[in-house]
């Protein structure tokens, strides 16, 4: 399959090159989300030792208002450990690190994304990003807009997108996903196995992966059904959004295991809105302006380039192993 080698190679050293592109500005947006927190005037009236028990989070709970010395910035502190650690796990492993698995692309056309997370991470980080743009941008054709829910605090509002990684990938991943996916395929009944599975499924014997993808579909849609089904929550266009980012992240967590799944899901809310604060600080502009901001628009370009080649590499890739497959048999 010499043409396919030549093929991949093609579009492998641009797809390597905005994946390296995408992964040092991850790697960046920790030091600055640290100093949009601890540096910055963020959260104007307020800053990083507000009480966390203060938060609406725990508005009707006996913690609301209770006399806890736990501020958001200690919070915000092992959120941003947790998520390094979880970063540099995808950086080494699970089999190799990220440049020695992207070196085989580059010089033979070789390519096997499950070699390390960090690939699977910048890969559908950037497909999710283009997938969602082109949602967004059909929907405004339609007169339907997305419409964030309203914070008046921008420091409490970027805790808020730095936690919630974190819970609703235990809850819609782990929970939703992981604990069906255990006991649909499972072969042991060990507690070690079972949290082994919960990592990472790909530990599971999935034969038929039809279960798996229905499953995946419809925790992905109640996904969606979450973000505007409440009050203070999203607009009713982010339903499509937000059900097709639940379906990749839970394929993605289905194909390369928790790690993968937080981390893109961490990049979707902490990685974006660390630069958009930053842009705001330091322009002296409101968050909603940032957004709008040439930064911000040169970041969203290219994510949207990366995520086509990312598309592109991924379709080149199956067909030819297809391809390779029928002339076995």
């Amino acid at each position: 399959m010499q043409n396919s080698n030549k093929l991949l190679q093609s579009i492998g050293i641009p797809f390597a090159a905005l994946l390296s592109v995408v992964f040092g500005l991850l790697l960046v947006s920790f030091p600055i989300g640290i100093f949009v927190v601890f540096e910055s005037d963020i959260g104007d009236d307020i800053n990083y030792e507000y009480p966390f028990t203060h938060l609406d989070l725990f508005v009707g709970t006996d913690f609301y208002q209770a006399p806890i010395d736990v501020s958001i910035g200690d919070v915000f502190v092992v959120l941003w450990v947790l998520y390094l650690i979880l970063f540099v796990i995808a950086i080494l492993g699970p089999k190799h690190n990220f440049l020695k698995t992207l070196t085989p692309i580059i010089s033979f056309g070789r390519y096997d994304d499950r070699l390390n997370y960090m690939i699977g991470v910048t890969k559908w980080f950037s497909i999710l990003i283009l997938i969602s743009a082109l949602i967004n941008f059909v929907q405004e054709g339609f007169g339907i807009e997305i419409v964030p829910p309203l914070d008046d605090n921008d420091l409490i509002q970027f805790f808020y997108v730095s936690l919630a990684p974190l819970i609703e990938e235990l809850g819609f991943r782990l929970l939703l996903v992981g604990i069906p996916l255990f006991a649909l395929y499972s072969h042991k009944s060990s507690l070690r196995y079972f949290f082994t599975c919960l990592w990472n499924p790909n530990f599971l014997h999935i034969y038929d992966s039809k279960k798996a993808i229905i499953l995946i579909i419809f925790v992905g849609i109640l996904f969606g059904f979450t973000h505007v089904a409440f009050g203070d929550s999203w607009s009713e266009g982010k339903f499509a959004q937000a059900t097709a980012s639940g379906i990749i992240l839970g394929w993605v967590y289905l194909r390369y295991g928790f790690v993968a799944s937080l981390l893109i899901h961490w990049a979707t809310n902490y990685f974006i809105f660390s630069y958009a604060n930053f842009i705001s600080q330091i322009n002296m502009i409101s968050i909603n302006d940032a957004f709008s901001h040439s930064l911000m628009s040169t970041l969203e370009l290219l994510l949207l380039i990366s995520g086509a080649f990312s598309l592109c590499i991924l379709f080149v890739n199956r067909f030819y192993s297809k391809k390779e497959l029928d002339l076995e048999i």
